[in-house]
């Protein structure tokens, strides 16, 4: 049986939220992958809560960062359309 690795996944989803999303994504990924291995045996289950944990903050910090860059466009976008009105306030 394969060892777990809920730690990692734990780690770089805490790290994905806090300092840089694209880990937030890997944990995300590797999560997922582990949990199908864990639930078909292959992988140690005791790792369990940690991966799914990982992978639930991966998540969130995919989600956060992606209305981050929207809403930043969003803005962007108003800027771009009051320049091009020539609205002064």
């Amino acid at each position: 049986m394969k060892p777990h690795r809920g730690t990692l996944i734990l780690v770089l989803g805490i790290l994905g939220l806090v300092i840089c999303f694209p880990l937030g994504i890997a944990a995300w990924i590797m999560g997922q992958g582990d949990l199908k291995e864990m639930d078909s045996g292959v992988m140690d289950p005791t790792g369990r809560g940690m991966t799914s944990a990982g992978k639930i903050i991966g998540i969130v910090a995919t989600v956060l960062t992606a209305l981050g860059l929207l809403a930043g466009i969003a803005l962007f976008a108003i800027g771009l359309l009051g320049a091009a009105t020539g609205a002064v306030h």
